[in-house]
């Protein structure tokens, strides 16, 4: 089936916008036979950032050999997302540390509060396995090994943190922020309904972390 692959972009959501066909985008493998693929037209979708709404261009790419094609979204795109996976990751973090609500969370980085809010559910939703799945990858990647807290979504994103941090020992994730960081390692996928680990890829190097025995928080409402 059809996938979102997700390339680790440092442009600004206006660089990006501003190049639209023109941009350069790196030529990826396929992530079943790891041949190369090639260039296959694309689409303009809308997304959002700091209460503005941009259209950019994203190409598709094709498998010549699997027949399959995927969207190759820059990682501040979370697939199915109108809203930037910064505009996400700043309302999680906000209301999981316990900084603010949802609502002031909300107001400071232009969305609805409805918006804000179904994001904090469905990441709560899965956080216990985003926190096991990204705590694996941090220590994969030469991080610190993390031990679990009792509030799974703090976990998950101090861990996103720590993961981070460790990736930015590689080539290539410097320019990035954390919660690009994790769009681009979980395929876009990171508020996805689907209850299973993601399948994190780091350069070259791809992770299937374990899924927690116990599944904190699993099964919140249905997402847009």
């Amino acid at each position: 089936m059809p996938v979102a692959m997700v390339w680790p972009c440092p442009l600004s959501v206006d660089a990006y916008a501003a190049a639209g066909r023109e941009v350069d985008v790196p030529r990826p493998r396929c992530p079943r036979c790891a041949a190369p693929m090639c260039f296959w037209s694309g689409y303009r979708r809308w997304v959002r950032a700091a209460g503005w709404c941009r259209r950019i261009f994203v190409p598709r790419v094709r498998c010549a050999r699997c027949q399959v094609s995927h969207a190759l979204l820059p990682a501040f795109v979370l697939a199915g997302r109108l809203d930037v996976a910064d505009s996400v990751g700043q309302v999680i973090e906000a209301v999981s540390s316990g900084a603010c609500g949802v609502r002031p969370a909300a107001a400071r980085v232009g969305v609805p509060y409805t918006t804000a809010r179904e994001w904090r559910r469905r990441f709560a939703s899965r956080a216990g396995q985003l926190g096991v799945a990204f705590a694996a990858l941090c220590a994969e990647l030469g991080g610190p090994v993390l031990r679990p807290v009792a509030d799974a979504a703090a976990h998950a994103v101090f861990a996103i943190g720590a993961a981070f941090a460790a990736a930015c020992e590689f080539p290539g994730w410097v320019g990035l922020t954390r919660w690009r960081f994790a769009s681009a390692v979980s395929g876009g996928r990171l508020l996805a309904a689907n209850a299973i680990s993601p399948y994190l890829v780091v350069g070259k190097r791809r992770f299937l972390p374990p899924v927690p025995e116990n599944r904190v928080g699993i099964g919140g409402e249905h997402g847009p």
